[in-house]
């Protein structure tokens, strides 16, 4: 059973940065893209980031582009999302999500493949 597992989660300062992790286990990720979404009480999960694991093309959310950087190894099956010049409005559980095939319409719907459980983070004035 695939499993994606995010860590690196935490309270911040804005401006501050963070890097977030997320493992799979479970299956080979080789051919599948992998990225990160976010929900911030009372609102709906929006996407952040996805990279193609085979070709390593990188799609952000306007919110990100210019702050955040999502990159990935793939003999760890490992995606990073490192957050930099935090700002209050990033606050959100960020969860990890992986899906078979290139980045496309199903990133959009959310109808994807795995998903992690979920780490918080919280941004401080």
């Amino acid at each position: 059973q695939a499993q994606l597992r995010e860590s690196g989660g935490g309270l911040v300062q804005a401006g501050g940065s963070l890097r977030l992790s997320c493992a799979g286990s479970g299956r080979t990720f080789s051919s599948y893209t992998m990225g990160w979404f976010r929900q911030a009480p009372g609102k709906e999960r929006e996407f952040v980031a996805a990279i193609m694991l085979n070709t390593s093309r990188k799609f952000y959310a306007d919110s990100v582009k210019g702050r955040f950087t999502i990159s990935r190894d793939n003999a760890k099956k490992t995606v990073y999302l490192q957050m930099n010049n935090l700002k209050l409005e990033d606050t959100a559980v960020y969860y990890c999500a992986a899906d078979y095939g290139p980045y496309g319409s199903k990133w959009q719907k959310l109808e994807l493949d795995y998903w992690g459980q979920g780490t918080q983070v919280t941004v401080s004035s």
